[in-house]
């Protein structure tokens, strides 16, 4: 497999994420080219338990990071903080959570004081991050917080568990974005927490 370098900090991923923030809820809603159940089987059921689990956790002061359009950020209870490293993500962000903060920034290199957060909550973002950039947000993570909760898309028969992926567009243009895929068990080990809720599509996994 290619050499990975960069996730976070890759311009060519950047670009990718700001163009496809208004369609980025398509997967969510089962919208556009995910339309359809006997595509993506269960997948709905599973984006309602998902929203069901981060609304139920307890209030805290949260800091979501890889917020983008705000479509989970917006189930978390207490002061939120939604940060990103994509403009046209946090604009969508921004109409979804009125009264809370949303911030342009790096998340390897968090802009808080230590401490700073009850918990950071990240969806579909660690399990993007190739080894260097997985230590630094872990590094960052323990310093600003003291939980964390990962979302994530689970290993599961036919995808490879690690990969560059080629993804296209509704606009046509093609992007290529480096991808791992960890079953719960596997998830939880890394990051030392425990498994919330293991589905085909969502893994969810709290660390204390």
């Amino acid at each position: 497999m290619t050499a990975v370098t960069a996730f976070a900090r890759d311009p060519g991923t950047a670009v990718y994420y700001d163009r496809r923030a208004e369609e980025y809820d398509e997967w969510y809603e089962g919208r556009g080219r995910y339309a359809g159940p006997d595509r993506w089987p269960g997948l709905m059921a599973e984006v309602d338990r998902v929203i069901e689990l981060v609304g139920a956790l307890p209030p805290a002061r949260t800091l979501d990071v890889a917020c983008g359009t705000g479509f989970l950020t917006r189930h978390l209870r207490g002061f939120v903080v939604g940060l990103d490293r994509s403009r046209a993500m946090l604009t969508l962000a921004m109409r979804r959570l009125p009264g809370q903060v949303t911030l342009l920034a790096d998340a390897l290199r968090l802009p808080f004081a230590d401490s700073a957060f009850d918990r950071v909550f990240t969806g579909h973002f660690y399990c993007h991050l190739p080894t260097d950039e997985r230590r630094a947000f872990l590094a960052e993570v323990r310093r600003v917080g003291t939980e964390l909760v990962v979302i994530d898309t689970p290993s599961r028969p036919g995808v490879q568990a690690e990969e560059w992926q080629d993804r296209v567009l509704n606009d046509g243009s093609r992007h290529r974005i480096y991808k791992r895929y960890l079953t719960a068990e596997q998830l939880a080990g890394e990051i030392g927490g425990q498994v919330m809720f293991a589905g085909t599509w969502f893994v969810a996994i709290r660390a204390m």
